[in-house]
């Protein structure tokens, strides 16, 4: 998969564990939302991640935790939202809980510079 594919405005759903690391493994910035659909702060977050995606140069991805534990267990993930960000292929910081799109715009702004 090239990165002009990879390139998106919106939220890529991860549906493999190899579209998972093809994902996190390209230049750039990547937000990787570990969410589970009974998560009601992970409901919330869902927008901000959605603009983030349109708005940034950041890629975003979204990963199911109960559909893959392992890549949760993988990264450490105890409890959902939980954002990390890879940059260039290597995860850089993660933000646990229910943050602003102003908390998460500064660490892809930080990551990209």
């Amino acid at each position: 998969m090239s990165d002009s594919e990879l390139a998106t405005d919106e939220p890529i759903h991860i549906e493999s564990t190899d579209q998972f690391k093809d994902v996190v493994g390209r230049d750039g910035v990547v937000l990787v939302d570990f969410y589970a659909d009974w998560c009601g702060p992970c409901k919330m977050l869902e927008p901000i991640v959605e603009t983030l995606a349109a708005e940034t140069d950041a890629v975003a991805a979204k990963v199911d935790i109960d559909e893959f534990q392992q890549l949760a267990s993988a990264y450490k993930v105890q409890s959902v939202p939980n954002v990390l960000f890879f940059a260039d292929g290597e995860p850089r910081k993660r933000v646990v809980g229910m943050r602003g799109e102003d908390v998460l715009r500064s660490v892809i702004d930080e990551l990209s510079s």
